[in-house]
């Protein structure tokens, strides 16, 4: 059975959920989003990557994990010389072994105008 996880983050004017969670596997997506607000953080990559890290770890924890919990990540980027700087912010919440396995992709754009990153991940919980 698959469960919607209540996240606290704004809700999206968009049928869709920030996490969703099936036994002990959990299925995410973060924005660069002020969680009380919906905005999009203003800045440059560091800004809205650590927002979306962020983000991401506040819907895991709803779901009764953590970041160590992820076992895969998918980024999503507008701009490919955004990378050094998504990976410094990246390298300060994911510090230990195992990393969760991971794939960066860059696209044309995203869909909320000022978004430069979007990130999706699945998490397996104890």
């Amino acid at each position: 059975m698959i469960e919607r996880v209540e996240t606290g983050i704004a809700p999206s004017s968009s049928p869709i959920n920030d996490a969703v969670r099936a036994g002990r596997h959990v299925w995410l997506v973060a924005i660069a989003e002020d969680p009380v607000t919906g905005a999009i953080v203003e800045g440059g990559i560091e800004a809205q990557a650590r927002r979306c890290i962020q983000n991401l770890d506040i819907a895991v924890k709803a779901a009764g994990g953590t970041l160590a919990n992820l076992v895969m990540v998918q980024i999503f980027l507008v701009d490919g010389a955004d990378a050094a700087g998504m990976n410094a912010v990246y390298r300060q919440f994911f510090t230990t072994q195992p990393y969760p396995v991971r794939a960066t992709v860059v696209v044309e754009e995203l869909l909320a105008k000022g978004l430069r990153i979007e990130i999706t991940a699945q998490a397996v919980l104890d």
